[in-house]
Parts: C-alpha cells; sequence; structure tokens
C-alpha cells in the first residue's frame, strides 16, 4: 500500500517536484516554456488588479511568466524562504537587491573574498549610483565589526567564498548585523542549498547565480534572489523607504504592510525588475530547472571527486600549497563541518611553486579540463585568476581576494577522479 508523503518533503524531493504540477491545458509533467512576451487579461478588472498588485498573475514576460514562477518557488523551497525572484544573472540579482536597499550616499560592508566581477561591481559601477562599498575580512569577524558605519545599510558575503574556496563564518556574520540592525545578504552560488542554506545562519536575503551549480551544465546564464522573511522592515533600526515608504507606482501603497514577510522579493519584482529590467527568459528558466533536478546528485559527487583531486595535488612536488575546506588540515575544515557538514564543494584554489608563469602554463598544458572562466559545470574547469577574472583588480587586491599570481582555480566536474588527476599531473609535468 503506498505511504503518505512525509510533511515536509526532503531535499531531493524539492528538488524535482516544488513548485512544479502537470500543465493544466496539456497535461505536460514537464514544466512548459511559456515562450510569449504577454498574457491575455479576462477583463478589464482582471488586468487593474494585477497592475494594482490587488492579485497575482501574468502581465509581461520582464516581470515574470508561468516557466520562471516554478522556478522561483523552487529556489524559494530549497532555501527555506517565503519567496524568490529570477533575474538575467548573479549580476542582475546583486544590482536588483542594492537598488531595492539603498538610497544615493547610503554604505554596504562586503567582505573582501569575493568573486572578481563582484569585487569590479562594487567597487566601480555602483558608485554611478552613489553607492559606496566599505571592506572588510569576511573570515574576521572583528573586521567586519570595524568596518560598519552609521551610513551601512547592508551586510555582504559569500558562504563558500570565490576563488579562494573559504568558508564564513555565517553566524558571526549574522550577529553583527543584528546589532548593526542591517540585513545580511549572502551570495550561496558555491555552496548551494544543498551545502548550505544562509537562511538557518542568520542570513535574511540570499542571491545566486544560477548559472553555476544550480543549473550546473554551462549552458545558461541566470540568477536569484531569496527572500528568507526574517528581516522586519516595519521596525527596523534604519528606514528602508521602497519598503516602508507610501509607494506612488502603486496607489501609495507601503509594501512591507501590504506584503509582510515576502514583502522584499515583491519589491525587488514590481520596482528592481519592472524598471531596470534584467528579465530571465523562460527558456533559460527551463534550463535551470532541468539542473536544479538533479542538483543533490550533481553536488555529492562534486565535493567527492574535489576531495580526492584536492589530496592529490597536497603531495605534489610541484605545488605549495592547496586551499580546500574539506582537507583535515585546512583552517576552514573545523568551520565547514558546522557551516556546510555534507561537504565543501566543488572550487578550490591551489598554489603553484612557479608562480604566474607556472600557471599560465598548467592552464595552457591541461587537455581534460577546459580553460574558462566559469565555475560549477559538469565539467571539469580551470583557470588562472590573476590573468583573467580578476585582472582588472590592483596586485593588492588580487592577493586581498584570494587570487595572487601563483594562484590556480580549479572547477572539478563529474569525470572519473582517476581521469581528472591524470590530466593535471600532465599539465603540471609539461615544459
Amino acid at each position: 500500500m503506498p505511504q503518505p508523503p512525509t510533511a515536509t518533503p526532503g531535499f531531493s524531493t524539492l528538488a524535482i517536484h516544488a513548485g512544479a504540477a502537470p500543465d493544466p491545458s496539456t497535461g505536460a509533467r514537464v514544466t512548459p516554456i511559456y515562450q510569449t512576451t504577454s498574457y491575455v487579461f479576462n477583463d478589464v478588472d482582471h488586468a487593474a488588479s494585477l497592475f494594482g498588485l490587488e492579485a497575482f498573475g501574468n502581465i509581461y514576460t520582464r516581470i515574470g511568466g508561468p516557466t520562471q514562477a516554478v522556478l522561483e518557488q523552487r529556489i524559494a523551497a530549497l532555501e527555506g524562504g517565503t519567496a524568490a525572484l529570477a533575474v538575467a544573472s548573479g549580476h542582475a540579482a546583486q544590482a536588483i537587491v542594492f537598488h531595492t536597499l539603498l538610497e544615493p550616499g547610503d554604505e554596504f560592508v562586503a567582505g573582501r573574498q569575493l568573486y572578481g566581477g563582484s569585487v569590479n561591481q562594487f567597487n566601480h559601477s555602483f558608485k554611478k549610483f552613489d553607492w559606496h562599498v566599505r571592506w572588510a575580512d569576511a573570515t574576521d569577524p572583528e573586521s567586519v565589526s570595524k568596518a560598519m558605519t552609521p551610513k551601512t545599510r547592508a551586510l555582504f558575503c559569500e558562504s563558500i567564498a570565490n576563488p579562494g574556496g573559504v568558508v564564513v563564518n555565517l553566524p558571526a556574520i549574522a550577529a553583527i548585523a543584528k546589532r548593526a540592525g542591517v540585513p545580511l545578504i549572502v551570495d550561496n552560488t558555491l555552496a548551494t542549498p544543498y551545502l548550505c542554506r544562509p537562511k538557518e545562519h542568520g542570513a535574511d536575503i540570499v542571491v545566486h547565480s544560477l548559472t553555476k551549480f544550480m543549473g550546473g551544465h554551462g549552458n545558461s546564464i541566470a540568477g536569484a534572489i531569496v527572500d528568507c522573511g526574517t528581516y522586519d522592515w516595519l521596525g527596523a533600526k534604519h528606514r528602508y523607504k521602497t519598503l516602508v515608504d507610501p509607494n506612488p507606482s502603486y496607489n501609495g501603497m507601503r509594501l512591507a504592510e501590504t506584503f509582510g514577510n515576502f514583502a522584499f522579493a515583491i519589491a525587488c519584482r514590481v520596482m528592481g525588475l519592472r524598471d531596470l529590467g534584467p528579465a530571465i527568459s523562460p527558456f533559460n528558466a527551463f534550463l535551470i530547472l532541468t539542473g536544479v533536478e538533479t542538483l543533490p546528485l550533481r553536488m555529492a559527487k562534486h565535493c567527492e571527486n574535489a576531495l580526492a583531486v584536492a589530496r592529490h595535488l597536497e603531495k605534489h612536488k610541484k605545488v605549495a600549497w592547496v586551499n580546500y575546506a574539506g582537507l583535515a588540515k585546512n583552517k576552514s575544515h573545523r568551520l565547514m563541518q558546522t557551516i556546510c557538514p555534507k561537504g565543501a564543494g566543488s572550487v578550490f584554489t591551489f598554489g603553484l611553486k612557479g608562480g604566474y608563469e607556472a600557471g599560465v602554463k598548467l592552464v595552457s598544458s591541461v587537455k581534460l579540463f577546459s580553460h574558462l572562466a566559469n565555475i560549477g559545470d559538469v565539467r571539469s574547469l580551470i583557470i588562472h585568476p590573476a590573468s583573467t577574472t580578476h585582472r582588472q583588480l590592483t596586485d593588492e587586491q588580487r592577493v586581498a581576494a584570494g587570487a595572487g599570481p601563483d594562484v590556480v582555480r580549479l572547477s572539478i566536474g563529474l569525470e572519473d577522479a582517476p581521469d581528472i588527476i591524470a590530466d593535471l599531473d600532465q599539465g603540471l609535468a609539461a615544459r
């Protein structure tokens, strides 16, 4: 006799089923690609209720659609959030989050152990909005605390830092954010909710580049914002105008009053996405959805392979050091067992004794690895950050970000571990 489903579905069940149901008009079991720009209203009253945020539904694909809605519900379920918003890229997710939170002249604090593109976005592009970043060492809570000022309106870090693979002490960072009365934003791209759910460690907002492990196949660009539903916008120490002020776009509606614990996700959609326009296409949403279905299987294998490769490189005569939190001797290992108990992920860095030139030589000599600027693929990927992703930074910034001249970053894929190791060995042996 079939057993009834559990009250709280497991992670793998959510990865396959959350947000989805057979298509009501065709019976299609897989969520269809609704490849349309806009949707027909039932009547004038129906249209008015949608535009006035009095009812939820489909208006225009820039704002959302049925394919995107399933993806959003699935990501929210996996992260334990109240709602999510899918957008065109991880960078778009960050831009919309800060557009929703900040006013001209505001500041935010960010851990400097950060993806090079985010460093560039925060240092340069955000200045055009008169938003200003203050940098701190995400591995040192005291450094983060000292970076906070009366103008600070948010705290930002990665759960597992890219490219260094450093596991961040999220509860300690969350405590600082709470004392300052500001939301904690966590980029969970490298860990994914399979390895870490930032909400459980004090995060208020989670962002993703879905391009990476969530999609997992290197075939589509996408991002996501997850509202954890934990921040009290109405009772906040600081005034977040987009959330609490009367909104002239919606007849004076106060979004935080109307939508409660998912108001931030609504604000990101109806203000940021509506007006800035970085919409995810239905086709890319479909591809990411397909990838998410196998997320737990892939992440387990990614971690297994990465640990085997890291252990091998740790003993290699041409390798000066390996920074992978899954290694017992790594300084982040104990913290990893608390924050990411299922594994340290797929991405890590190591240093070559030959420095910059040795790094360039290695990425030019491997054959199974693909030399490209991405992570989170089923294929093993390699890059020398100092000459590519972090090239726009100063030498000091590169070292601070964990991308010094000797550093090589690996994103270990799902091939057989002995084949991955053999390719690195022949690449290291090349002269």
